[in-house]
């Protein structure tokens, strides 16, 4: 089973944080002082965006079938394994940027210099230390999760019994009002 990134709509604040703690994590310095210092500018790999006024971090769905991966000419948008993230090996990118065209989410971007294209990969390197990604982890309200799938849907499942259960409950006493 693979893990993902969830999102609690009604718990994000839109503070952005997510942002920022993943372009600082992809960051060479891997630091924010350092980062203005050296005037290094962040790459986002996630967003957050707005929707009918409230705001909805974004970021890559690590697809079943990747249309990135499919459009790569050169093989350096891959997944190693079914289940595992969607990562781009800068060795082998051409910035062609077909992978940035390809995804339905709009979630691939190119570097700033156009030399390879970035996108989110689940902050591999924090999960080999058996860290959450740096998104989740900064979360002030708790907005982001990262956990199995099956967690994940059985958690929506239960949330949709229990609306269904209070809308009949609430019909029930508007019929004996």
């Amino acid at each position: 089973m693979s893990k993902h990134i969830t999102v609690a709509i009604d718990k994000c604040v839109g503070c952005h944080t997510c942002e920022l703690a993943c372009a600082i994590e992809h960051s060479e310095s891997g630091d924010v002082e350092l980062m203005a210092i050296r005037g290094e500018k962040p790459s986002y790999r996630l967003n957050v965006e707005y929707y009918s006024g409230h705001p909805v971090p974004v970021n890559c769905q690590h697809c079943d079938d990747p249309a990135c991966v499919h459009a790569c000419p050169t093989g350096a948008v891959s997944r190693l394994a079914t289940g595992k993230p969607v990562l781009v090996d800068d060795a082998r990118c051409i910035g062609c940027s077909m992978c940035v065209q390809a995804c339905p989410f709009g979630m691939m971007a190119m570097k700033e210099d156009g030399s390879t294209a970035i996108k989110c990969d689940l902050c591999v390197r924090r999960l080999a230390r058996g860290d959450q990604p740096a998104c989740v982890a900064s979360c002030p309200t708790s907005a982001l999760f990262f956990e199995e799938e099956e967690v994940q849907n059985r958690a929506k499942r239960i949330q949709a019994a229990e609306r269904l259960v209070s809308a009949q409950e609430k019909a029930e006493v508007q019929e004996i009002s």
